[in-house]
């Protein structure tokens, strides 16, 4: 893995870790494009296989797959960027110096508890079963009719100005909701930000605060799933590229990020979520058609 290859894929990263349309699938297809997919064995400099400390031998994919989840660390960066002043409040509460930052830090908690206990127990039930083109098409078909149900619910169900709900009001069951429905994206291709945005809908948060609990929830998921990734595969990864495309394809994935989360709050203040269902239908067909042997 090389400069070229850091590049696309932070930019990948970047652009879709937080637009409803599956990061998974995209970097599944750019895997694909850029021949990262190779599951031979790779050789060191005198013609021996690279292993693990643990013995296993490392392959290009396996090094790419633990590469994509590393550089979710820039957008894990773009968050904090854009939403310190509530990263701030959280960490206020979380010292008892803000009462709606501890009521928020309550709630993030809250809904990143399923996720934490079930990612644990499913991470390698999902990643042999699910993580392959097809089951992820699937997902991407099956999230985009359920946008488009949602969305069409929301726009007969939008509160009165008196009854909007903010990120610090939502109750405990609310919460707990949009955290299972985190999980049902551990499907790969079904889209964290889809299931989250979603879950925020139903729990009465108008978009831009539900695309915002999304972000702010994502900057738990993603630093823990990115944490383990880089404890269990870490010796995979280092192996195969060195530090300098790494920190790179950080950068590009902190700097893209950054703008789609801008434009995707402008967005769905305007327009809502359809766009990205018939986006996600389009991509399904791609990943079928290029991809499903």
């Amino acid at each position: 893995m090389g400069w070229t290859d850091a590049v696309i894929l932070g930019l990948v990263e970047g652009i879709t870790e937080y637009l409803p349309i599956s990061s998974t699938g995209h970097l599944l297809i750019t895997n694909e494009v850029l021949k990262l997919n190779s599951e031979v064995p790779m050789l060191d400099e005198s013609g021996a296989p690279l292993m693990t400390p643990d013995g296993e031998a490392v392959t290009l994919k396996t090094a790419a797959d633990a590469y994509a989840i590393v550089i979710q660390a820039g957008a894990i960066l773009a968050v904090l960027f854009l939403y310190w002043s509530r990263v701030w409040q959280v960490i206020l509460g979380v010292l008892g110096l803000s009462p709606n930052g501890r009521l928020l830090a309550r709630n993030l908690i809250v809904a990143f508890l399923p996720a934490a206990v079930l990612g644990l127990l499913l991470d390698d039930w999902i990643e042999s079963m699910l993580f392959a083109p097809l089951p992820i098409a699937i997902a991407l078909i099956v999230g985009g009719f359920l946008m488009l149900a949602v969305e069409s619910w929301r726009k007969h169900q939008l509160p009165d100005d008196d009854d909007i709900v903010d990120l610090h009001t939502l109750g405990v069951r609310q919460s707990l909701f949009i955290g299972f429905m985190q999980c049902i994206a551990m499907w790969p291709g079904t889209s964290r930000s889809m299931m989250t945005i979603v879950g925020g809908y139903v729990a009465g948060l108008r978009p831009t605060k539900a695309a915002e609990f999304s972000f702010l929830l994502g900057l738990i998921t993603l630093t823990a799933a990115a944490g383990y990734k880089a404890v269990s595969s870490g010796p995979a990864l280092f192996l195969a590229i060195d530090m300098g495309p790494l920190l790179l394809g950080i950068f590009v994935a902190f700097v893209s990020a950054a703008l789609a989360v801008k434009w995707l709050v402008s967005y769905l203040t305007r327009h809502g979520l359809a766009i990205f269902a018939w986006y996600r239908f389009v991509l399904a067909g791609l990943v079928i058609f290029f991809l499903v042997r």
